[in-house]
């Protein structure tokens, strides 16, 4: 493992979600949104799921993934690939829940502030409903995608 540069670290950060793909018992893909509460130079993601449902039981079987994010604006985007292990939630860090809950609080504050600019979206604020993190996600990415026209996959192995 290698380590990520400071551009897609960077860029990673400022998503307030990410798409994760696992793969099912059956082969096919799965899909679920997640978000990044911490990632390391050296190539390490934490993402704290919420639920015990499919994503958990895609990695248990295998933990093959990939974390997509773009940014249609600046039309560029990356796909991190790599190897997941699951992270009981008794096993978890305090300081992973404490920057966990400070995201949930930045993506409150940043939803308040579109309301009062006239930027309606959902009419309450459902990630202060959110449940408490089941477990962590722990990624070990080698292989980084650069999804802009023209570029080619970065092998970090």
């Amino acid at each position: 493992m290698k380590k990520l540069n400071e551009d897609i670290i960077a860029f990673f950060q400022r998503q307030p979600f990410v798409i994760i793909s696992s793969i099912d018992k059956k082969g096919y893909p799965h899909n679920a949104c997640k978000g990044i509460v911490d990632i390391d130079k050296s190539g390490r993601i934490y993402l704290l799921d919420l639920y015990k449902a499919r994503t958990y039981e895609n990695i248990k079987s295998n933990p093959q993934i990939s974390i997509t994010a773009v940014d249609e604006h600046k039309f560029i985007g990356y796909c991190l690939k790599g190897r997941a292990d699951i992270i009981k939630e008794k096993q978890m860090s305090p300081w992973l829940i404490e920057l966990w809950e400070k995201r949930i609080t930045k993506r409150i504050s940043h939803r308040l502030l579109k309301n009062l600019q006239g930027q309606k979206g959902h009419a309450s604020h459902p990630e202060a409903l959110l449940p408490r993190p089941a477990y962590l996600i722990e990624v070990e990415v080698q292989e980084v995608t650069d999804l802009s026209p023209f570029n080619k996959s970065i092998s970090l192995a």
